[in-house]
């Protein structure tokens, strides 16, 4: 019923949860990820006793784990607790298949690691609303979205910038023209790429600053509809309708206050993500595409003909496996497949590209 990856996997979650007590600035922060680790901990031995091993067996933490500790130290804990809140649900999903398989009872442990992290935050007094406000920016990221974002736009880069040079490298065998079309190619893509970036994130400030300043125009055009609705949000929390209804009463005497946690609850916003630059999303997806797209040109540079071609399609296949096992942070799967899938499919692309280069270069000549 219990694989060597749910033990690792347990394994691989104290140790990284261990590395935030260490690191917290919070002290009652810090306790309660030592006692997350300390479950998990306990879970790993668990299983160890289930398949009747010696606990002494427990693995040592994986080449993932340490690498999101490494993470961590240049970039910073919330890719971290990111990414490792993001793979608990994955956690509990094999854990719920492997008790279907062998029929056994459930848990209520099994999807309760966040919900317990989570609880114990909300509901501890002497933890600092900073600290909660930063919990629940992490607890958001889904992922370290950053990191995965920068992954994925050094992907897209050197994949469409490999294919797009292997295409002109088929159709002709001068250098110069290949170095061309392939720096034209990076920054057109890197330019492109980052006024998508540019406007997406503009354009959803914008949408959010709108929505917000209709509902504070709300608040002070209508304030006895707005507590109705703060009266409302604090019932569907539980909370006894007539206590619901003093608090929101008591709240309509801070504006602020009262705006904030409609926006919050009500338009599903939370301000702190308006304050993100948009110039600064979009230098750093122009730099992450244009990393990705230099590679399958740097032989042009200084040679040209087949032997560029092929050191071209070694370098962007080195590039393509790199990015593949990166990708593994964010999924758990296995390094090796996750590389050379990405490795196979980016040089199809660029095979396929290459083939229609030939005819149309053939056509053209001929």
């Amino acid at each position: 019923m219990i694989n060597e990856k749910n033990i690792q996997t347990e394994v691989d979650a104290g140790f990284l949860y261990t590395y935030l007590a260490e690191t917290e600035s919070d002290p009652n922060v810090a306790k309660i990820f030592s006692e997350m680790a300390a479950i998990e901990s306990s879970h790993a031995k668990s299983f160890l006793a289930k398949k009747n091993l010696d606990i002494s067996k427990l693995p040592n933490p994986s080449w993932r784990a340490k690498t999101l500790k490494l993470v961590g130290t240049y970039f910073g804990n919330d890719y971290v607790l990111g990414v490792l809140l993001d793979t608990e649900k994955s956690i509990s999903n094999a854990i719920i298949k492997t008790r279907a398989e062998g029929k056994s009872n459930p848990s209520i442990s099994d999807t309760a690691h966040v919900s317990i992290l989570k609880n114990i935050l909300n509901n501890n007094t002497n933890i600092s609303g900073a600290s909660l406000a930063r919990f629940e920016k992490r607890h958001r990221s889904v992922g370290g979205n950053a990191l995965r974002a920068a992954v994925l736009g050094g992907n897209d880069g050197l994949v469409s910038n490999f294919s797009l040079v292997m295409g002109i490298a088929g159709a002709t065998s001068g250098q110069n023209e290949v170095l061309l079309t392939g720096l034209a190619g990076l920054l057109a893509g890197a330019l492109s790429m980052s006024l998508g970036e540019w406007i997406s994130v503009k354009s959803s400030q914008e949408l959010y600053e709108n929505q917000m300043q209709l509902e504070m125009d709300e608040l002070e055009s209508n304030p006895e509809g707005e507590e109705r609705e703060l009266a409302l949000i604090y019932i569907a929390k539980g909370i006894p309708e007539e206590q619901a209804k003093k608090m929101a009463r008591d709240l309509m005497h801070n504006t602020e206050q009262a705006h904030q946690l409609l926006v919050k609850e009500e338009l599903g916003i939370n301000p702190e993500e308006l304050k993100g630059s948009a110039m600064e999303a979009a230098i750093t997806s122009f730099i992450l595409f244009a990393i990705g797209a230099v590679i399958p040109v740097i032989p042009y540079f200084f040679i040209g003909g087949m032997k560029a071609v092929f050191i071209s399609a070694g370098l962007s296949a080195i590039g393509l496996f790199i990015i593949g096992s990166s990708i593994t942070l964010f999924t758990g799967k296995n390094v090796w497949y996750s590389g050379m899938r990405q490795v196979l499919f980016g040089l199809m692309a660029a095979a396929i590209t290459f083939g229609i280069g030939k005819l149309i270069g053939v056509s053209i000549a001929g």
